[in-house]
């Protein structure tokens, strides 16, 4: 039986981000790899497909922009 973290695959998943406020047209660029969906109060950033390696990536951008980050839901 494998012990847990020594499996090689990673696991795919959807992901759906959301942040507050509006994402601007100048800061889409940085997400042009997601879906993203912007309401009056939050943007819905959604990816397809993600490893974790990849998640992690997206939420470091957040960050780096400044963006709050309000959920992060493995879809």
């Amino acid at each position: 039986m494998p012990e847990p973290g020594n499996d090689t695959r990673q696991a795919l998943s959807d992901y759906e981000i959301r942040i507050s406020g509006r994402l601007g047209d100048s800061f889409r660029l940085a997400f042009e790899d997601l879906s993203i969906t912007v309401t009056p109060v939050e943007t819905v950033l959604r990816g397809r497909d993600l490893d974790q390696a990849a998640l992690y990536g997206i939420l470091e951008r957040v960050q780096a922009l400044g963006f709050e980050l309000l959920e992060v839901r493995r879809l």
